[in-house]
């Protein structure tokens, strides 16, 4: 098993899920993000049988960055209650998966505290 996952969710409209792809790749949080073809959902939401035109989002990134990348998305997200799901990765293109690690990884100051406090 790798340290890679895969992070899915949906989003309302094409432009949300641009948006929102666009901030968790500028941020750091993915490496990639796939923003696919619009797909029909079928739920069941406060006791009804909902169904809704989304946009599904798959996210690269490790389980190291996967608590801010979950916080990020509730911040972002429309929804009251989003799909968040991650699915660890067991296997990949060793390349592929060093270059998911690399495109996450914080910076030498990011996530360390300033040095006054150190």
């Amino acid at each position: 098993m790798t340290d890679t996952l895969i992070v899915l969710t949906n989003l309302p409209d094409a432009a949300a899920a641009d948006a929102l792809a666009t901030s968790l790749v500028e941020a750091r949080l993915v490496a990639c993000v796939n923003v696919l073809a619009s797909c029909r959902s079928v739920y069941r939401w406060q006791g009804a049988v909902e169904r809704a035109e989304e946009i599904p989002l798959l996210m690269k990134t490790t389980a190291e960055r996967y608590p801010a990348l979950e916080a990020a998305i509730r911040a972002e997200h429309p929804y009251e209650l989003p799909e968040i799901v991650a699915v660890p990765v067991m296997r990949g293109l060793p390349a592929y998966l060093d270059w998911v690690a690399a495109e996450t990884a914080l910076a030498p100051t990011e996530g360390a505290p300033p040095p006054s406090a150190q």
